[in-house]
């Protein structure tokens, strides 16, 4: 049996890893190529947005010139970020 200040070390370790994992941000930048249909179907398809939140991350990358439009894990948000490199959008992701 473990005792009290072991059972609380190990809870840190394991809070603080999965906060380290989540601060990660999916960012899809502004550029004169890709029509507001395309980076929104884009964003339904790979990020699993839905219409409307896709429609208004759209709206947030033309007035603003960026969005976060998602945060996880940096494992989890690079496969979305190349699948979006790939249909020519441009995607980064920042810490």
């Amino acid at each position: 049996m473990m005792d009290t200040d072991q059972q609380i070390l190990t809870k840190e370790i394991t809070v603080t890893e999965e906060i380290t994992e989540q601060v990660h941000s999916l960012i899809v930048w502004n550029d004169d190529v890709n029509t507001f249909d395309w980076v929104i179907e884009s964003l339904v398809d790979i990020c699993d947005h839905e219409v409307i939140q896709a429609e208004q991350c759209a709206l947030i990358i033309h007035h603003i010139g960026k969005c976060s439009v998602k945060k996880g894990a940096f494992t989890a948000l690079r496969p979305q970020a190349e699948a979006l490199i790939d249909r020519g959008i441009n995607a980064t992701i920042d810490y």
